[in-house]
């Protein structure tokens, strides 16, 4: 019988798997497709591999500013190709490798629960077979005990029904538009959201021209909005089409109505179908065992715990925050329960409740939009305040102020950096970016939320000189 079972090996199943095998826990990790999950194939990394290259193809031209001169500069989509399955390649070998040094057997196939964990014995999953996907060398096909199970099956593209979009093969989802042969001449992305805007970014820095239609009135919806329209406007080679409700697709042609109600098409070589991503819901036994699972996600606690005992849930199935770096932290807190609640069966501990939990928090969650020009933030928006009623202090500055920022960008780039702070407590609740390193440093601004610190905490803190991160503390004294 294994200690644990794990269903999918994406960010939240692949890091759990190393937290207990680290730990002695024998564990079976069944993955159907590959070690990494969407992230690593599909996702975080190819996607940012490819916005790399548009990057130096970006800076190579516009090199003549900084007095860089390079000539006839092109870029080889083939090879900008090959080199990101290289990339992905090595990264997935260093999780293989991982998975062994820490005892994790890794079974391919599809996983299913057929029984939760009861009082008298471990919990069955079943391993079913499928064609391609990670390697064997594991346990095959079958039924195994667990002592403990634990779901990630991660998330797949969201397809709304939009006529003409079914079997059509010019309107792609963002897995297999990492896939194509060629750089479109025209590009339609439905979409505005992170995914969305990462690849209108990508696509226009290589040459295409690239149309965003987006049905709310500003694109990725969470960002301040203060800071879009300048993302936006960093943006220069993307039309962006705000308000519009997509009517049909026919071909590569995408109808839409405007918010005045006018009808207007988009004609392009391809299109994205870039409405984001749902959870995984049904194919690994959620009805066998029991849980509390709906539309928006498997219900879990901030331990991660679903409602069957000895059954935990992390990352995208949840609902919860559909991002890599959410995944790896409940990982984190699922394994220092599982932990737990195995010992505590060995009569190793004592079951009581750490001084400390090991929980999830969802108010300091940073996100990140890739691009030659990035977005990022963390905390409360300055929208998300006064729609809650909450009294804040806010403070920007332009990032063209740092004098790291304007060495290395010319001094029309656009650039922000805000602080949003209670006006009551003086606890720090938001920090939002747009410009170079904003993926970068937006850690910092998760931690201060996370720590609870407060402007006064802040303002003896030491930033490095010359940096764009110092911007933050520039703003907290401007608060």
């Amino acid at each position: 019988m294994y200690d644990l079972a794990i269903i999918g090996a994406g960010p939240a199943g692949y890091l759990a798997a190393e937290r207990l095998g680290h730990e002695k826990k024998k564990i079976l990790l069944v993955e159907e497709k590959f070690l990494g999950g969407t992230c690593l194939n599909e996702g975080c990394i190819p996607t940012k591999t490819l916005v790399n290259s548009a990057k130096l193809y970006v800076h190579a031209r516009e090199g003549g500013k900084f007095g860089v001169h390079a000539e006839g500069v092109s870029f080889d989509w083939g090879a900008i190709q090959s080199w990101k399955k290289e990339v992905t390649e090595k990264l997935r070998g260093g999780i293989e490798a991982m998975m062994k040094k820490y005892g994790v057997e890794v079974a391919p196939g599809r996983g299913e629960i057929i029984a939760a964990p009861s009082g008298n014995g471990g919990g069955r999953i079943r391993v079913s077979p499928v064609s391609g996907g990670v390697s064997g060398g594991g346990p095959g096909p079958g039924e195994y005990e667990a002592r403990a199970i634990l779901v990630c099956p991660g998330s797949v593209p969201a397809l709304p029904p939009i006529p003409g979009s079914r079997n059509n093969p010019l309107v792609l989802d963002s897995s297999a538009l990492l896939q194509i042969d060629t750089v479109p001449k025209k590009l339609t992305v439905i979409g505005g959201g992170v995914i969305g805007v990462e690849f209108a970014g990508l696509f226009s820095a290589l040459g295409a021209e690239v149309t965003v239609i987006e049905m709310m009135d500003e694109i990725v919806p969470f960002m301040d909005r203060e800071h879009a329209p300048l993302l936006r406007r960093a943006m220069k080679g993307v039309e962006f089409r705000l308000g519009c409700r997509v009517e049909k697709i026919e071909g590569a042609s995408v109808h839409y109505a405007t918010k005045d109600g006018k009808n207007e098409e988009a004609r392009a070589d391809l299109v994205l179908l870039a409405a984001g991503r749902r959870p995984v819901l049904e194919g690994w036994g959620a009805e066998n065992a029991g849980l509390d699972s709906g539309a928006k996600g498997t219900v879990v606690d901030d331990r991660m715990r679903t409602s069957a005992p000895g059954i935990w849930a992390a990352g995208d199935v949840t609902g919860k925050s559909l991002l890599a770096h959410s995944a790896y932290r409940m990982a984190e807190v699922a394994a220092a329960g599982i932990s737990a609640y195995l010992d505590l069966a060995d009569g190793k501990a004592s079951g009581g409740t750490p001084a400390i939990p090991n929980r999830m928090r969802y108010d300091a969650v940073p996100w990140a939009v890739y691009g030659v020009t990035e977005a990022a933030g963390v905390g409360i928006t300055s929208q998300e305040a006064a729609a809650k009623g909450t009294a804040v202090l806010e403070s920007g500055l332009p990032m063209r102020v740092s004098g790291r920022f304007a060495a290395e960008n010319t001094f029309s780039g656009q650039g922000a950096v805000k602080v949003i702070a209670s006006a009551e407590s003086r606890k720090i609740l938001g920090v939002h970016a747009v410009g170079a390193y904003a993926s970068e440093f937006i850690w910092g601004g998760a931690a201060l939320i996370e720590q609870e610190l407060r402007i006064e905490d802040v303002k003896q803190m030491i930033f490095p000189h010359p940096t764009v991160c110092e911007l933050i503390r520039d703003a907290v004294w401007g608060l």
